[in-house]
């Protein structure tokens, strides 16, 4: 069941410890989280998802998410206002992580289409990184038209190595900041568009620590 995000949630104050300098080789277990993960809240925000345009489906042990969008849609052309070229969206997950496990983010699904003329550029960038901590992983996609597609799934860079790392079992929130953005300054009379229809964050990569 589809349930609606209607503005960014009131997440508990957390403490945060620092990250583990020698994290050990990533630990094998049933399932693809151990026992004690969850997902303890969750919230949007920005001009991207807009309250009653972004939803979410949660599985019933809390430990996966599915976002789904109505209005993240960047575009660019003859007659589109410029505060239309860029739209940008802040997940924010409120996580319960185990005593002695860290993870990170190993695969972001991202769903959308985008339809641009010759000459107009669409891009898409996210940033991850968790509260409290100054580190943070960049993923970029660049499309230059014309093209279209009804099926934008980025992958690679968007398939990460676990560049930033949770604190060592303790509560946190991963933030993940997404924008994508529609350029026609090389063609100012073509126009195009690129959406982002569903985003699945929670594909980790767990370690011992």
């Amino acid at each position: 069941m589809l349930k609606s995000i209607v503005s960014l949630l009131t997440l508990a104050s957390l403490a945060f410890a620092a990250p583990s300098s020698s994290l050990e080789k990533r630990l094998e277990f049933s399932g693809p989280h151990p026992p004690g993960f969850n997902i303890t809240s969750l919230g949007v925000l920005g001009t991207g998802c807009p309250p009653g345009s972004a939803y979410y489906s949660i599985n019933p042990d809390k430990t996966t998410v599915k976002v789904e969008f109505s209005g993240f849609i960047a575009e660019a052309g003859p007659g589109i206002a410029i505060r239309n070229n860029r739209k940008a969206c802040q997940l924010t997950l409120g996580v319960s992580v185990p005593a002695g496990f860290a993870f990170g983010v190993d695969t972001v699904d991202y769903r959308g289409d985008y339809q641009l003329g010759s000459g107009v550029t669409a891009s898409h960038q996210t940033f991850y990184y968790f509260q409290g901590q100054l580190v943070q992983a960049t993923a970029s996609s660049t499309i230059i038209g014309p093209a279209s597609s009804g099926d934008y799934n980025p992958g690679p860079p968007f398939d990460l190595a676990s560049t930033v790392t949770s604190p060592c079992g303790v509560s946190t929130v991963l933030n993940i900041n997404s924008d994508v953005r529609v350029s026609n300054s090389a063609n100012k009379t073509a126009s195009g568009y690129i959406s982002m229809t569903s985003i699945l964050p929670l594909n980790l990569q767990w370690r011992t620590c």
